[in-house]
């Protein structure tokens, strides 16, 4: 059965604080932990009021220290505004602290507005084209020292720290599979090249010293609550974040409005349609129902589940109906 994680973007609700949702990530990272969950990766955002994550590293080895047995890493880390050496060093770090239990994700976009991203890397030339090649950098920097070796990552050097690529493009998948790395495509935000990017990811994949096969992560929001309606009510947050975030006006994650999705414009209507198709928002049997066919469409080897609620105790219920709705999927694929 595929496998679930958890993208956990450290929503900063209206009404709180970045103290209390860093809290609030390392209380769901334990409850991920007790229900089973794969991972839990944390995702680099900067210059935005609603995510708390910005600092990725230090969040990760946050969440690390407080749990014991799940995977903690970055979905992802935006390479372009980093040195590959400190991304390897920061990684490095966390893998000596928590063995066997670090992963690295990267990404080829800024994470943030292009003024956002100047001030990150002060100088803004081939950034992004320079992307291949530090991947390559930074997967070197992870491996045995070599003979007249003079620049080492320490720590970092020989550590087992597994790299994926990041993508809501072909570029991500293309890469992915000239480097035979593990691929997670975010359909959870830009679902319209997922089929495409899947296809060519497998088709093109070449074994590796990480990967002898594809392995294909996919975004997906799901909402659950004990009624549809109540979910959808609880949906109603990231549907406002979007509208906020795409017309130029981030801020905290707002609380939930009923009859938000109806009292919005056509064009606003159409952009959350097609920007959230890959959403799961309901009961437990429609989450057990969905997650069947998406899976079943997919053929994802894994899912990577984010839940943008406003009320903690909300998002703590939706993850638990989730792990629910899959044991119950493996137990019926258990019998037939």
């Amino acid at each position: 059965m595929t496998p679930l994680s958890i993208l956990d973007l450290s929503p900063v609700p209206e009404g709180s604080d970045v103290s209390q949702s860093l809290a609030n990530t390392l209380d769901l990272a334990r409850h991920a932990e007790r229900l089973g969950y794969k991972r839990y990766w944390l995702a680099e955002h900067h210059n935005m009021p609603g995510i708390a994550s910005a600092a990725t590293a230090v969040v990760i080895g946050h969440v690390a220290a407080g749990t014991s047995t799940i995977r903690v890493g970055a979905g992802g880390i935006m390479l372009p505004n980093h040195a590959p050496l400190m991304v390897a060093e920061a990684f490095g770090t966390l893998a000596a602290l928590h063995p066997g239990r670090i992963d690295l994700g990267l990404g080829r976009a800024p994470g943030t507005d292009q003024v956002t991203a100047h001030a990150l890397r002060r100088n803004m030339g081939g950034a992004v084209d320079s992307f291949p090649n530090d991947v390559v950098e930074l997967m070197n920097y992870f491996k045995p020292e070599q003979p007249g070796q003079r620049v080492r990552a320490v720590p970092g050097m020989g550590l087992d720290v597994p790299l994926w690529i990041l993508g809501s493009s072909l570029y991500g998948a293309q890469l992915a599979a000239m480097l035979g790395l593990p691929y997670a495509f975010a359909s959870h935000f830009a679902p319209a090249e997922m089929e495409n990017a899947i296809a060519i990811y497998r088709e093109r994949f070449e074994p590796s010293e990480q990967l002898d096969k594809p392995h294909v992560m996919l975004g997906l929001n799901v909402v659950a609550a004990e009624t549809d309606e109540e979910a959808r009510f609880l949906f109603t947050s990231l549907q406002q974040a979007f509208v906020n975030l795409r017309t130029g006006r981030p801020g905290k994650l707002p609380a939930p409005e009923r009859g938000f999705a109806e009292a919005i414009d056509l064009s606003a209507k159409t952009m959350l349609d097609h920007a959230l198709s890959c959403a799961i928002v309901g009961s437990p049997e429609t989450v057990r129902a969905g997650l069947d066919a998406f899976i079943k469409r997919t053929g994802a080897d894994e899912l990577m589940v984010t839940a943008q609620v406003h009320d903690h105790a909300a998002r703590l219920r939706s993850y638990e109906i989730l792990a629910e709705a899959h044991r119950s999927l493996q137990m019926a694929d258990a019998a037939e």
